[in-house]
C-alpha cells in the first residue's frame, strides 16, 4: 500500500496530509513547508475542503477518514463531530455526551489521540473554567485561532 502526503499553508501552519488509495490517513502540522505535486484525488478534495474551511465558506468535512483508535476513543472522536460550528463544550461536557461522566482524562488522551485536527474539531473543546487548554501538544495558539476563525 503506498502512502501519498502533500503539505499545504494554513493560517495555523503547514499541515501534511496523508492518504492511501481509499482513506485520508492524518493531518500532522509540520513545521517545513514541502512542495510535492500530487494529483491524488483524497488529498486534492481535503486540500479543497481545508481551503473552503478557512476562509469560512464550509462547517462540516465530507472526507474519507480512516479512525485508527480504541473503540473509546472512537467514540470520543465522533462526540468531537457532534460539537456545532462556533460552538465550544468542555472535557466534561464532551464526557457526559458520551455517557461517561468521570471519564474526563481519559476524554482528554482521546482528544489528544486525534490524528486529524480541524476535521475532527478537537479545537472545540475546552477548560471547564472556559479556559483554552492544550492542543497539538502546547500549541494553545493553533486553537484560539480555529475559536476565532469560526466566530
Amino acid at each position: 500500500m503506498s502512502i501519498h502526503t502533500i503539505t499545504v499553508e494554513s493560517p495555523i501552519g503547514n499541515l501534511k496530509l496523508s492518504a492511501d488509495h481509499i482513506h485520508l490517513l492524518s493531518v500532522q502540522f509540520v513545521d517545513e513547508r514541502v512542495t510535492s505535486e500530487t494529483e491524488h484525488p483524497i488529498l486534492m478534495k481535503a486540500k479543497e475542503q481545508l481551503d473552503e474551511f478557512f476562509n469560512g465558506e464550509r462547517r462540516e468535512f465530507d472526507l474519507p477518514l480512516k479512525l485508527d483508535g480504541t473503540a473509546f476513543q472512537i467514540e470520543v472522536w465522533n462526540a468531537l463531530l457532534e460539537i456545532p460550528y462556533g460552538q465550544t463544550w468542555s472535557y466534561q461536557d464532551l464526557a457526559h455526551a458520551i455517557q461517561r461522566p468521570k471519564a474526563v482524562r481519559a476524554v482528554g488522551q482521546a482528544n489528544k489521540a486525534n490524528r486529524f485536527p480541524v476535521i475532527i474539531p478537537c479545537h472545540r473543546v475546552i477548560g471547564k473554567n472556559k479556559t483554552l487548554t492544550g492542543y497539538a501538544g502546547k500549541q494553545v495558539d493553533k486553537k484560539e485561532t480555529l475559536l476565532s476563525l469560526e466566530r
